[in-house]
């Protein structure tokens, strides 16, 4: 099934969600983080943070939180069980902190296949901000295998 092209340029609903201090002090410290200043309130203050700041690659765990996350793939007709994580990039613009209330909007990029059409991508941007300041940009592409490729 070739991705039709014309999905460039189509945008997802946006979404928010509160980044929470404890979510963010167990993911701290689940992905090795040893700055005490992702975990302790004052160390973070005394580094000069008004909060506890947001790990780089948290944004990726928060954008999980869109409630319509599979809605984007279902509407493509797209099954679930033939797609693999392509690759992830990150363009930070501003630190976000615990406490934060950020909005996440995705929007398609390209669309692409390769090996004739028996893998398929999508490159998406997730565009998050803090009322209307730009965070940062998530880069996310989707493999899409043809099932019905030869192997």
């Amino acid at each position: 099934m070739a991705i039709d092209p014309a999905v460039i340029g189509t945008r997802t609903p946006a979404f928010q969600t509160l980044a929470e201090r404890g979510r963010l002090r167990f993911f701290a410290q689940a992905t090795g983080q040893e700055e005490a200043v992702y975990t302790d309130l004052e160390a973070a203050k005394a580094a000069g943070h008004r909060d506890l700041p947001i790990p780089p690659t948290f944004l990726f765990c928060m954008e999980m939180d869109n409630p319509e996350r599979s809605g984007f793939l279902a509407g493509l007709g797209i099954d679930i069980r033939t797609i693999l994580h392509g690759g992830q990039e990150f363009t930070f613009h501003a630190q976000a902190y615990a406490g934060d209330t950020l909005t996440f909007q995705t929007e398609v990029r390209d669309v692409y296949s390769k090996k004739g059409g028996a893998l398929e991508f999508i490159v998406r941007d997730t565009h998050v901000t803090r009322d209307g300041e730009a965070i940062a940009t998530l880069t996310g592409t989707i493999v899409v295998r043809d099932p019905k490729a030869a192997k």
